[in-house]
């Protein structure tokens, strides 16, 4: 088989296609031949040695979203069986309840080789089955960037009809949201560098747009669409550049969840304003196996499609992960492997 793999800490260019031998699945395995990945902003972190969120293996088989087919089972396999359609949990050991530390040692792509591969042996208890609709390039962006919306809008205090939903830009995590936000009845307003890019999200049902270069205040407009009540949820993918305005722009007793940039070492955020508001500041880390499953009936009881910017083939993901880079993508950036 070919896969990638990514010599620790590398960079982009430093990923190298190369061949092994299939391998063969133990007791409880399944072999996957993977068909599609998708990439994630986590992903460029990885390549560039930027990644804090666990020990990265030299040599690294990168990027945590794959979809594919199974082919062979291993001993005691009960979960699924030979030309089942799947997908891997990006958290490999989080099937369900609360997150446990030691989840995060199980990240794929990160702390385990990822999926960037033409076949992937994982633990039959890690995978989902895919939505019936979806093909393998649309089902491959579902694991990482639409659960860690899921988990933010459904699995504390839900969004729903009546709420508003404020997104930061027009990556993966923010067209999921604003696509089960719109499913739950919410309202969404959105923020981008561009205008162009504002009336593309507009057809997915974005209903009000704010363009954070000409308006770099962008929270006062927020609160101002809402009757200068302020927003319910604010998908922060933004970090220590936005969170302080979207503290500003939530709602008192509102909740922010955050996703993707942490802060770095040093950096500091003033508590108070967040404390007078009552806010819940919520750490998402993506999800577990259950949330998964329950995403996914969703997503085939709605037919709902992901907004796939640009599919590359398996032999130019350095272009894709350039493309990603760019940030001139809406919605997913996806590699076909099959």
């Amino acid at each position: 088989m070919r896969l990638y793999r990514l010599p620790k800490n590398g960079t982009v260019d430093s990923l190298e296609l190369v061949e092994a031998e299939v391998p063969k699945p133990a007791r409880g395995q399944v072999l996957v031949r993977m068909r599609a990945a998708s990439l994630n902003y986590r992903d460029l972190m990885v390549a560039s040695g930027r990644y804090a969120l666990g020990d990265v293996p030299e040599n690294l088989i990168p990027l945590s979203d794959g979809a594919g087919e199974v082919v062979e089972v291993g001993p005691d396999v009960t979960r699924v069986k030979p030309g089942d359609r799947v997908s891997p949990n990006f958290l490999q050991t989080w099937i369900g309840g609360d997150l446990e530390w030691h989840h995060n040692h199980s990240a794929l792509g990160g702390s385990v080789h990822g999926v960037l591969s033409e076949y992937g042996l994982f633990d039959q208890e890690s995978l989902v089955h895919l939505p019936s609709h979806l093909s393998f390039e649309e089902a491959a962006t579902l694991p990482c960037a639409a659960l860690t919306a899921w988990n933010a809008l459904f699995t504390g205090r839900a969004a729903g009809p009546g709420q508003t939903v404020l997104i930061l830009g027009t990556g993966g995590v923010s067209v999921f949201a604003l696509q089960f936000a719109k499913l739950a009845g919410a309202r969404v307003i959105g923020t981008s560098s561009s205008d162009e890019k504002l009336e593309r999200v507009r057809a997915l049902g974005l209903d009000e747009g704010i363009n954070y270069r000409t308006t770099p205040d962008w929270e006062r407009p927020a609160r101002e669409l809402t009757g200068s009540r302020g927003v319910d949820h604010v998908i922060e993918v933004g970090g220590p550049g936005t969170l302080s305005r979207s503290i500003q722009a939530a709602r008192i007793g509102g909740w922010i969840h955050l996703i993707g940039s942490g802060l770095a070492p040093g950096d500091a955020i003033n508590p108070a304003p967040a404390m007078r508001k009552g806010l819940v500041l919520r750490g998402i880390r993506i999800g577990s196996r259950e949330m998964f499953e329950a995403m996914n009936r969703a997503v085939e009881f709605h037919r709902l499609k992901p907004v796939i910017d640009r599919t590359f083939p398996f032999d130019e993901a350095k272009a894709a992960y350039r493309h990603l880079e760019s940030q001139k993508h809406i919605g997913k950036v996806v590699i076909s492997i099959s």
